[in-house]
């Protein structure tokens, strides 16, 4: 048996500063003996929980399955344990795979060296028991492997999401800097924001904000696009209870109400691409978004308001952002009475350029960005 066989214990990559809501996502989706890691979370899980966290979580980027751990002191000894592991339980010569690794106080010091090692013992192993060999796709693999080794230990795991759950599928068209999907979704939890309430993004940018917004109110599986998973290669997949996930799932979606959630934009161009993303998703048109520049913008009163505001990167400016952003604040206090704004700061220095008292600020990152998630109570 593997690893995660005897353990039922697996892996949820996640962003450091969000492990805390991931895992609370994770024990209101069936995991149990959560606890934090290193860049993710560790849950017990038995096959339905596992099937229904790849397919409903919004915030991990990846589940990962250990099939084997093992004190690791030199790449010989990798390649030859590596080669034990019976590959063909997972894939055979027709199916296509790729590794990515990761290193940390290792004397195997380079991740690419640690993969390419793992992907010659795959290989290899193929080769002497059947002659041929499978072949590496690092785009669209029919499974991923990972190999992380940390203090001379690894841990070779198959990624059960099949590659990064952040791509939703919705995403046609973008804009410069665009915030990544688990990012948008980790603002939204956040905010606390049901659907309840009307929501408005005067920045919608292609619309992330507003598709995770759309896919929590609907309830709708943030993976509901992805056409496999990397579950279903596990040797003990269960093809009947997975039908049986996201048959449950499907029951709990609703609809939202026309106009809940809306978003609006300068550039025509970002409205353009949200309108198309959106449309992926709402084919109802539930979500309205138009062109507008949010200082002409009568009032946003008793609304939640989420929004990623231009920091220089998708703008483009080199003139005061500082001035931009004191203009941002006094729009907030004289126009949005009664509202709650999260406010997304890519550069944190322009937090204090807004001139409001924050309820509360913590760390979110967004790509390179060491951003700052703010809110703002406007009384």
């Amino acid at each position: 048996m593997y690893e995660y066989q005897q353990s039922n214990r697996y892996f949820a990559q996640a962003a450091e500063d969000i492990k805390e809501i991931v895992g609370q996502e994770l024990q209101q989706l069936g995991a149990t003996d959560v606890s934090s890691g290193y860049r993710g979370v560790y849950f017990s899980a038995g096959s339905e929980t596992l099937y229904a966290v790849n397919y409903r979580s919004r915030l991990i980027n990846r589940v990962l399955a250990p099939l084997i751990s093992f004190k690791c002191h030199s790449d010989r000894y990798l390649y030859s344990t590596a080669r034990q592991i019976e590959w063909r339980d997972f894939m055979d010569n027709g199916h296509t795979f790729a590794v990515f690794a990761s290193v940390s106080n290792s004397h195997i010091r380079h991740s690419k060296y640690a993969a390419l090692k793992l992907k010659d013992a795959i290989v290899d192993s193929f080769r002497e028991k059947t002659g041929q060999r499978p072949s590496v796709d690092t785009r669209e693999p029919d499974i991923w492997f990972n190999l992380h080794i940390e203090s001379n230990r690894a841990v070779i795991s198959v990624d059960c999401s099949g590659g990064s759950l952040h791509r939703r599928g919705y995403r046609l068209q973008s804009v410069q800097a665009p915030m990544a999907e688990t990012v948008a979704a980790s603002i939204i939890r956040l905010s606390e924001w049901g659907g309840n309430s009307p929501l408005y993004d005067p920045f919608c940018g292609s619309g992330t904000l507003l598709c995770e917004a759309f896919l929590r109110a609907a309830n709708i599986p943030s993976s509901f696009m992805r056409e496999k998973f990397g579950f279903q290669r596990l040797p003990d997949f269960d093809a009947t209870l997975w039908k049986k996930v996201q048959r449950e799932a499907r029951k709990r979606i609703v609809q939202p109400r026309h106009g809940l959630i809306k978003g609006s934009d300068i550039d025509a161009g970002a409205v353009q691409a949200a309108q198309i993303n959106c449309r992926v998703i709402d084919p109802k048109k539930v979500i309205t978004i138009r062109r507008r520049d949010i200082f002409e913008i009568d009032e946003i009163k008793e609304q939640t308001i989420v929004c990623n505001p231009p920091y220089g990167l998708r703008m483009g400016k080199k003139g005061s952002m500082a001035d931009f952003y004191k203009q941002l604040g006094d729009f907030l206090k004289q126009r949005c009475t009664g509202s709650t704004a999260f406010i997304y700061f890519g550069k944190r220095e322009y937090l204090k350029k807004i001139g409001l008292r924050s309820s509360w600020k913590r760390p979110l990152q967004n790509g390179g960005l060491d951003g700052r998630l703010a809110r703002f109570d406007l009384y």
